[in-house]
């Protein structure tokens, strides 16, 4: 019997936001949450995601990018949507049990400039999200 409470990250693609909170939520709170994400569309895993995690010492390599699941959001404990698209585009959910929540982030994909002005956007968003997860974690 798994006790753990169920999150649901949602996000319009999948490749980013959504991805980042996943990877967070499992490696600070996995022991009281099982977490899973998806996006209104699946756009694959996003690079500089992957590796401004790594940075973070969390490995969402072997994350796949997935399509809202009905099941799985009739089961969510808690749903959070990670971007204005996803909050306003969500599926009816017909879960009276769920808290949803809205957290929105930036999305560093659109982020244009250089190299390092990308990156910097992707690390920024990645602590706002980090910051958000540990205080979602103590509760």
């Amino acid at each position: 019997m798994n006790n753990k409470a169920l999150v649901y990250f949602l996000c319009t693609g999948n490749s980013c936001r959504s991805q980042i909170a996943d990877g967070f939520l499992k490696a600070l709170g996995s022991d009281k949450y099982e977490v899973r994400s998806a996006g209104l569309e699946a756009h694959g895993l996003n690079p500089r995601a992957v590796q401004t995690m790594n940075e973070a010492g969390i490995d969402i390599s072997n994350h796949t990018s997935d399509v809202i699941d009905p099941e799985i959001l009739k089961q969510a404990d808690y749903i959070i949507t990670l971007c204005g698209h996803a909050n306003d585009n969500c599926p009816v959910v017909h879960n009276e049990k769920a808290e949803r929540w809205h957290w929105g982030f930036e999305d560093p994909a659109k982020a244009t400039g250089t190299e390092e002005e990308i990156t910097a956007k992707f690390r920024e968003v990645r602590d706002s999200i980090k910051n958000r997860i540990e205080q979602f974690v103590r509760g």
